[in-house]
Order: structure tokens, then C-alpha cells, then sequence
């Protein structure tokens, strides 16, 4: 264990951050799997004035960038998922904050569940359709949910983290 000055030790906990991959994993491929048996591409189903189940495969990244090649793409867009999912390891090596780590692990899981799909398809399963009027937000999927909502996560903690630390915003130490 590694123990900064004035700190607790780090301790990498593995067993609860892959618990959380998992989850992501199942409930992402869970529902996935749901949606490929039930559904046809283009089908649409209504659930509230706002909100659509339509099964889309998006062979890009965000907003369909980069929908050449699929099977090209899904294999460079795979590896550089993996390298980042690698980069993020390294993080959790000295993350202390409690929050942030979970944060970590839910990208890392999100980002996993699309390479999956890539691998299996070439492409990433959409089916979440939210919109207002005729202006539709991208299809996405519970993968994508996890890794904006861990993404979000940790830009909000770095902000708590800066604001709570003198110094770091430009404050005066004594």
C-alpha cells in the first residue's frame, strides 16, 4: 500500500471495483440482448412524450463520427477504448477519493460493454431515444449512460477537489 504525507495508505480494491464492472457488464449486455430479441432495426415504441425504444446500430462513435469502415473502425475504436481502459487502471493505482474511483469504475465498465459490441458486431447496439418535439438527441445505450455518468462524476470531483485544497484556485497559502 502506498501512503502519501498526512494521508491514509491507497488501497486497491479490485473485488469491488470489478463488482461494479460486472453490474455495468450485466445490465448493459442484459438489456442489450433484450432489445436485439425483441426489436428490428428502425422499430420504434413509444414509452413517454419524451422518450422512444428504438433499436439503432451505430457502427461510429458519438453522434455516428467516424461510420466508414465498421469493421475497420470498430477495431481501432476497440483498441483505443482498451488503452484508455489501461490509462484508467494506472489512475485507480492512486486514486484515494472514494467517489472518483467508483466514477473510474463505471467508465471502465461502459467502455467494455461497447468494446463488446464491436467485437460481436462491428458496431455499438443504441436503443435509448430521447427527444423533444421532432428533435431527436442521439440514440445511445446503458454503456454510454455509465460513462458519461462516471465522466461526470469525476470532472465534478475535481472541482470539489480544487476548491476544498488552498492553492489550487489561485488562494493564498499562509
Amino acid at each position: 500500500m502506498k501512503s502519501v504525507k498526512g494521508t491514509a495508505p491507497v488501497r486497491f480494491r479490485w473485488p469491488i471495483g470489478l463488482l461494479i464492472v460486472a453490474a455495468v457488464l450485466a445490465v448493459d449486455q442484459g438489456s442489450k440482448w433484450l432489445v436485439l430479441e425483441t426489436f428490428y432495426p428502425g422499430r420504434t415504441v413509444p414509452v413517454l412524450p419524451f422518450f422512444n425504444l428504438v433499436l439503432v446500430f451505430n457502427p461510429g462513435i458519438s453522434f455516428g463520427l467516424f461510420a466508414g469502415n465498421p469493421f475497420a473502425t470498430a477495431r481501432v475504436l476497440s483498441g483505443l477504448a482498451l488503452l484508455i481502459v489501461a490509462g484508467l487502471l494506472y489512475w485507480l493505482r492512486q486514486e484515494r477519493r472514494p467517489l472518483a474511483r467508483f466514477a473510474i469504475w463505471l467508465v471502465i465498465g461502459g467502455a467494455l460493454g461497447n468494446v463488446i459490441d464491436r467485437l460481436r458486431y462491428g458496431m455499438v447496439v443504441d436503443f435509448l431515444d430521447f427527444y423533444i418535439k421532432s428533435y431527436h438527441w442521439p440514440a445511445f445505450n446503458l454503456a454510454d449512460v455509465a460513462v458519461v455518468g462516471g465522466a461526470s462524476v469525476l470532472i465534478w470531483e475535481s472541482f470539489v477537489e480544487s476548491r476544498s485544497q488552498p492553492g489550487k484556485t489561485g488562494e493564498k497559502t499562509r
